[in-house]
């Protein structure tokens, strides 16, 4: 008989489990982090790490693990947490990332080279995606920070400056009077340069930005904005072991594939950093859960998380009967299972249990 019982408590458990994981309903939940961006008045330090001003916004801590669910992996990322600040004004937002790093590594041009690096995530539309690159029918925007582009705008490197001493020929394309000599607008030959001319950011021998603009809608979705559509700046700076990394962008965006921001909003985000000398590049990274972000006080009635954003498609909204039936349907049909099978299991144990003998 206890045999019985156990077999069909844990019958029920199963099938409880089972119900619980198809509407998707967690058993417990916990308040998540939440960066809160300070407003200013003013220009936004959008180039200066040490402003005083990043002093008036509260940092958070947010922790990072490597990406383990698809190839290319590595178990072993360096990066275990970001520190976290935001500022906005009535028309621009700013994020600041800090992180430790022992080694500055801002170029690629050797094939053994690799450069440190820094993401923000948003979700493109209702509710929260995977935090990694997001999922089909949940795109997300990525602004990517790159050391080595950072570089570039400060001072362009090529082979000639890791290698001073090697030896050309000649540059039969260049249009310098040396031709040993080759500068950026020597690069203007749509003929030699496809990726050029298809629009190929990294094609680019000039910089605008150091942020990468982005959308993904799964692994292997990552695709550039075009070249008009970048419009997040950045700025970062590597001192004492650590890196100070600045994202800015105006709060609106005429870009249909942009996030965008309104004060009294929360919104999700998440992170993800690479470490060049580990080795760490593409897929081989440190990503974070989403955590919150709340431009100034939270208004009533002011969307959370993992809900839509004022500006994006939304689903109903709770006052609408249809919304309200999406809502409770389903936890009024998973109560009558919870209570079907509970009745089930008292009417077959009783049936089970053996009668009184005279």
């Amino acid at each position: 008989m206890h045999k019985r019982s156990r077999w069909l408590g844990g019958l029920i458990l199963l099938g409880l489990a089972a119900t619980l994981t198809f509407f998707r309903i967690p058993l417990a939940s916990s308040q998540g982090l939440t960066l809160r961006s300070a407003p200013v008045t003013g220009a936004l330090p959008v180039s200066d790490p040490g402003s005083a001003l990043w002093l008036e916004a509260t940092a958070i801590e947010v922790p990072l693990s490597a990406q383990n669910v698809t190839r290319p992996m590595l178990p072993d990322t360096r990066v275990k947490t970001v520190t976290a600040r935001a500022l906005h004004t009535d028309s621009q937002l700013a994020i600041m990332v800090e992180w430790a790093d022992e080694t500055h590594d801002d170029s690629m041009i050797r094939v053994q080279d690799f450069r440190d690096a820094v993401a923000l995530q948003f979700p493109l539309a209702a509710g929260q995606p995977f935090f990694c690159m997001g999922q089909q029918g949940g795109n997300v925007n990525i602004w990517h920070w790159k050391a080595d582009w950072q570089a570039d705008i400060a001072a362009r490197a090529d082979m000639n400056t890791l290698y001073p001493s090697m030896h050309v020929d000649q540059y039969p394309f260049t249009a310098a009077v040396d031709p040993l000599a080759v500068a950026p607008a020597d690069y203007v030959d749509p003929n030699y340069l496809p990726a050029l001319a298809s629009g190929n950011l990294f094609a680019s021998a000039t910089r605008a930005s150091p942020v990468e603009d982005l959308i993904a809608g799964g692994f292997g979705s990552l695709t550039a904005q075009a070249a008009e559509g970048q419009n997040v700046q950045g700025y970062g700076a590597w001192a004492d072991g650590a890196w100070r990394v600045i994202f800015a962008r105006d709060l609106t965006s005429s870009e249909a594939e942009d996030v965008t921001f309104a004060a009294g909003q929360v919104y999700s985000m998440s992170f993800a950093a690479w470490d060049g000398a580990n080795g760490e590049r593409n897929g081989q990274k440190s990503t974070s859960q989403w955590v919150g972000l709340q431009l100034g006080a939270q208004t009533d009635g002011a969307a959370q998380p993992d809900q839509p954003r004022p500006s994006q498609s939304s689903a109903a909204a709770p006052s609408d009967p249809l919304g309200m039936l999406y809502v409770f349907g389903p936890m009024v049909l998973v109560a009558g299972l919870i209570m079907a099978l509970a009745g089930g299991a008292l009417a077959l144990s009783a049936l089970l249990r053996p009668k009184d003998r005279p």
